[in-house]
């Protein structure tokens, strides 16, 4: 998988309203980190950390995601929670030098607001509220892993796709996802056959249309009927809760 080169693009010192998590700042936060935010796209299968690499730049999804993965005990990777348009990557290196305790993959490409780590950093130290917002949004990350992670659990495959398909959704504001097999297996600790065979349930069933790598809700009220109760839990343990922004 490829590496994001250093941040490169054009300055984004406008308010950022694709991304909720930088429009809903107040305007005197969002002015210390306008001057050093900039505007990337990055392609699906870019690697923005792996476990144990210094966080250097923060990334804010305006139109992608980026999932976050843990390394199961047979040397698989599972994914234990997802970033979209409502939050960010990387932030709590502005409480001081971090390093990634997951893998952090861009798996949905678009464009991505980015700052480095050492200007956040800055900014935090002149603002208290930045620094809470930090805090905040660590704690509701924190929670969505805990809450996949029993998921993953006590869960049969089929609630839990549904649960990831509404959850990718919700970070991109939109209906067509693409994500390929690998990507679903990934997500769910199962294998590619496996993800197949419940696609192809649920496209059968007229919830969903599934080709190329490209998947498409077309009933989302049955989809939400068919996920697991997670799902709306996690939902409860938003940012609109937590931080006043709403996934």
């Amino acid at each position: 998988m490829a590496k994001p080169s250093a941040v490169a693009g054009q300055p984004a010192i406008a308010r950022v309203l694709d991304n909720r998590l930088l429009a809903a700042l107040p305007d005197d936060c969002f002015a210390l980190l306008a001057p050093d935010l900039k505007e990337v796209v990055l392609g699906q299968g870019v690697v923005c950390y792996e476990p144990g690499d210094p966080i250097e730049q923060i990334y804010f999804p305006q139109t992608g995601m980026i999932s976050l993965f843990v390394a199961a005990g047979d040397g698989e990777m599972v994914a234990v929670a997802s970033i979209g348009s409502e939050g960010a990557a990387g932030l709590q290196s502005g409480l001081g030098g971090r390093s990634s305790f997951t893998r952090a993959i861009v798996q949905i490409g678009g464009r991505f607001s980015v700052i480095s780590a050492s200007r956040f950093a800055r900014a935090v130290s002149r603002s208290a509220a930045l620094g809470e917002l930090i805090q905040r949004y660590t704690e509701m990350l924190l929670a969505e892993a805990r809450q996949n992670a029993a998921c993953n659990a006590i869960h049969d495959g089929s609630s839990r796709l549904c649960r990831w398909l509404l959850q990718c959704a919700d970070r991109v504001d939109g209906e067509q996802l693409p994500l390929t097999q690998e990507f679903l297996a990934d997500m769910l600790g199962v294998r590619r056959t496996t993800v197949t065979l419940l696609a192809q349930e649920l496209q059968n069933k007229g919830i969903l249309r599934y080709s190329r790598g490209r998947i498409t809700i077309l009933d989302r009220r049955t989809l939400e009927d068919c996920a697991c109760e997670c799902y709306e839990a996690i939902k409860h343990e938003n940012l609109s809760r937590r931080i006043g922004v709403k996934i």
